[in-house]
């Protein structure tokens, strides 16, 4: 598909040809397995944090949307997975320089071609982000998407950093919780949920 063509797709909706795009999810989920993932959120406090070199060391590190990084001590250097719900500017693209791109949000209009024509890239279900918004109460956060996402594969070991879920509120923007769509208070549960019943997962503060 040229760029025409993808954004004819898009304005139109054509799911079918917009996921023709995407590697499978099987893809994915066959390079979690048996990985140490480090999960690395936009919470502020994190900045506070000297979790870089662990971080670093992780078999593979996926951050999230612009994906801060003020200090390698805090948030390591690393971005081999980014997941993505909003678009980035070429100097965004290119101080963080993914590996691979991970498009988790059902706007679809938000995707723009250098992310979707990219190596590797990856266009999250609809269906799946109908599920975890059911599950939720809510549209889920970015963040969620991709512990779901995770969870659900044969990985060793998920570490989430960055996550205080909106407590510090964000290193990318300055919205205060009550101004995006999210249930912060659900997720947290959802979370504590999950860890109770996976021990791989790690909620690291």
């Amino acid at each position: 598909m040229n760029r025409l063509g993808f954004l004819v797709r898009r304005t139109i909706r054509d799911e079918a040809a917009l996921q023709r795009l995407s590697v499978p999810q099987s893809e994915l989920m066959a390079e979690l397995a048996g990985k140490d993932v480090a999960l690395v959120g936009n919470a502020r406090a994190l900045a506070g944090s000297r979790h870089g070199q662990a971080i670093d060391a992780a078999d593979l590190v996926i951050r999230i949307n612009r994906a801060p990084m003020p200090h390698p001590e805090s948030h390591g250097t690393r971005t081999d997975w980014l997941g993505l719900a909003v678009a980035l500017g070429r100097e965004e693209r290119a101080r963080i320089r993914p590996g691979r791109i991970l498009w988790m949000s059902h706007k679809r209009k938000r995707l723009d071609w250098q992310s979707a024509n990219s190596p590797g890239f990856y266009l999250h279900p609809l269906a799946d982000y109908a599920a975890l918004k059911t599950d939720l109460h809510a549209p889920p956060t970015t963040g969620a998407l991709l512990i779901e996402l995770i969870s659900r594969s044969k990985m060793t070991r998920l570490r989430l950093y960055g996550f205080d879920f909106f407590a510090s509120l964000s290193l990318s923007g300055s919205r205060t919780a009550d101004k995006v769509p999210h249930d912060f208070g659900n997720e947290a549960e959802w979370v504590a949920n999950l860890h109770k019943n996976d021990k791989r997962i790690m909620h690291i503060r």
